[in-house]
């Protein structure tokens, strides 16, 4: 009795083999750069990231005016290529682990919620403003408002706390 083999076979052994000899090499990092030293990012983004951890009531007016300007703010986040300066200001009592955002905020939040799930969409696709909040581990979900302060310069205020 004879045994004949399949070309296919042979391809299937060789395949099964790659596959364990991959699945036992040790992890190897995948981050090509890490985004933990100020100049990386300053070349990634192309602009200056600032941070400012501070509280709502310090900052309240200027944050529901900025989400009172929501609508506007998506047409200059979708426009928006290169930057001066990103400011990220963290709203640390705001965030979800302090119970989020104070009634006043959250009033306004409620009020433009289809604008502010746009904006955070805008940002998601906006390379520049995706990679400045991301360097700085806030995600998308927690920005709140951004509020083009002067030309070239932005302020994205996130309730979040900043990294440790």
């Amino acid at each position: 009795m004879a045994i004949t083999t399949f070309p296919d076979a042979k391809w299937l052994h060789a395949i099964a083999a790659m596959a364990f000899v991959a699945a036992s090499v040790p992890h190897a990092t995948l981050n090509a750069q890490s985004l933990e030293s100020p100049d990386t990012i300053n070349r990634i983004v192309g602009s200056e990231v600032g941070q400012e951890k501070t509280n709502t009531a310090a900052e309240a007016r200027k944050v529901t005016t900025a989400i009172d300007r929501t609508r506007e703010n998506i047409a200059a986040v979708r426009k928006t290529s290169k930057l001066d300066k990103v400011d990220i200001v963290f709203l640390a009592d705001a965030a979800r682990t302090e119970g989020g955002p104070p009634p006043a905020i959250e009033t306004k939040v409620k009020q433009h919620q289809d604008d502010i799930a746009e904006l955070r969409e805008e940002i998601e696709a906006n390379a520049l403003l995706f990679n400045a909040i991301d360097s700085r581990r806030v995600l998308t979900e927690d920005v709140l408002a951004v509020e083009f302060d002067a030309p070239g310069k932005v302020v994205i205020y996130a309730a979040a706390k900043p990294p440790s």
